[in-house]
């Protein structure tokens, strides 16, 4: 009977325990940023953006492709001729298949292979019935407007430009993400403390209370201190469940960041950090500039508007064009006659020209010019505003450091005279010379001390977290490393299979 009673109670205590677990969550604030990099719902909405870049980089990648071609068509006609005052019968067939290609100067070379199958009852026709065929290479190049690499391949650059855009963007989305979940992380910690510090409070009113009724019955104190003392109570009953909305508040707010079952309270086991740092200016501002993505997403967006600038320049150029083609022809009365004169070379031909397409004015791409042009002076005016912003966020998070780290001693100090006074007061309540009024005053300035002093914490760790993301390194400091292979995998789980 012992036996099975033991039994009953280890059965229990296991199942409270893993109830106990399936309703918390303890995260350490390495494992809340991993969750908030791999779940959430903001960072993997960015990551679409440099997928589809590389779409559209392949996209454009095509103008290069060889592309066949193949025409074919059959005619029957039937005329009257005045040559043979009679009826004139002509059937054709013809097959012509082809290919043509871009190549990165702009001009464009084809290949076809024409046959075509002729059947006449025309006098004039001495062959009746015979096959025509000719191979031609022909080969056209823009010599002025839409001459070279530059102009062709613009698009396909301006793409890959386009996804190191998306890439830099995405980094800054991360930095973002991280800083609020550290920022999130430690602001819960700091409600979860002030929660303890909270029901501290309550415990200690609520014993005031007991000794305040006791005195009140001993005939020590009159009956109206009970009342201030329950007043004291109900305060802090109150002021509790602010803190535990708060905590339920704030959890909500973590579970939706780091995509986490909201029924569950989540557990944060790093304290915010107490240890100075600080860092030199210029190299805080240097870091800056070297680091933050939005930089980098700027100078890509301005190499995108230079290209675009200089072959839009060079589209205000007339369109002179030079065609050529070169052939081989056949002609015989069977198809391998035919092909024989064909193989042999011996009928080429060839034609060499030129084509020119100028308007008269030509506003349309002289405007096109001006706008890529302004709009590369706008993109470089921004780049050196976002320098200087950079500049001056950088000086602000350092000045914040210092600031919030001299605070947690202003803190520290006003918790430990609040803890020194409260004992004063608890001491003259005992012989008469303090109120029950006058202690839960005291002990109600040493819960705002406690809390302020757990709001300096956070704040400091939040100064020291904005000012990693103004330098840039953030996400270092963190382990993460941001490249372009997620999109890229992204990308070819969307390509059709």
């Amino acid at each position: 009977m012992k036996y099975m009673f033991m039994t009953t109670v280890a059965l229990l205590f296991i199942a409270s325990t893993v109830f106990a677990q399936e309703a918390s969550i303890k995260l350490s604030l390495k494992e809340a940023v991993k969750l908030a990099l791999e779940r959430n719902l903001d960072v993997r909405a960015e990551l679409f953006n440099p997928a589809q870049s590389e779409a559209e980089i392949r996209k454009n990648r095509a103008i290069y492709e060889t592309h066949l071609t193949l025409d074919t068509s059959y005619q029957d006609s039937n005329r009257y001729s005045e040559a043979t005052a009679g009826r004139l019968e002509q059937r054709t067939f013809s097959l012509t298949p082809g290919a043509y290609r871009l190549i990165p100067s702009g001009g464009t070379a084809g290949l076809n292979f024409y046959n075509n199958l002729n059947n006449t009852n025309s006098p004039l026709s001495s062959l009746g019935t015979y096959w025509q065929s000719d191979l031609t290479l022909t080969f056209s190049q823009p010599l002025l407007k839409n001459f070279g690499q530059d102009a062709t391949e613009i698009n396909i650059r301006v793409a890959e430009l386009g996804k190191e855009t998306s890439v830099k963007r995405f980094k800054t989305k991360l930095l973002t993400v991280v800083a609020q979940v550290r920022s999130e992380y430690y602001k819960l910690h700091s409600l979860k403390d002030d929660l303890e510090s909270r029901k501290i409070s309550l415990e200690l009113a609520q014993r005031i209370l007991k000794d305040t009724e006791a005195r009140v019955r001993a005939g020590v104190l009159p009956a109206m201190e009970i009342l201030n003392a329950q007043f004291g109570v109900s305060s802090r009953e109150k002021e509790l469940i602010d803190a535990e909305k708060a905590v339920k508040d704030q959890v909500d707010t973590m579970s939706v960041l780091l995509q986490l079952d909201g029924s569950a309270d989540i557990v944060p086991t790093d304290a915010p950090s107490r240890t100075f740092y600080s860092m030199q200016e210029e190299e805080a501002v240097r870091m800056a500039v070297a680091n933050r993505p939005e930089l980098d997403e700027l100078k890509s967006q301005l190499a995108s508007s230079e290209i675009q600038t200089r072959v839009s320049k060079s589209r205000t150029l007339p369109d002179l064009s030079l065609t050529s083609s070169v052939a081989v022809t056949g002609l015989g009365q069977t198809y391998d006659r035919d092909m024989d004169r064909l193989a042999s070379a011996s009928y080429p031909v060839w034609t060499v020209g030129l084509k020119l397409d100028f308007p008269l004015g030509n506003q349309a791409a002289e405007n096109d010019y001006i706008i890529n042009r302004l709009k590369t002076e706008q993109i470089r005016t921004q780049l050196e505003a976002l320098n200087a912003s950079l500049s001056s966020e950088v000086r602000t998070a350092l000045r914040t450091v210092t600031s919030s780290y001299k605070q947690l001693d202003v803190a520290d100090r006003g918790k430990a005279y609040a803890e020194e006074r409260l004992k004063a007061y608890l001491k003259k309540s005992e012989v008469g010379l303090a109120t029950t009024k006058d202690v839960l005053d005291v002990e109600n300035d040493l819960a705002t001390a406690r809390g302020n002093q757990i709001k300096a914490q956070v704040a400091y760790s939040t100064a020291v977290s904005q000012l990693w993301k103004a330098t840039g390194e953030l996400l270092d400091r963190e382990g993460i490393a941001v490249s372009s292979a997620q999109a890229d995998s992204l990308y070819n789980n969307a390509r059709p299979h």
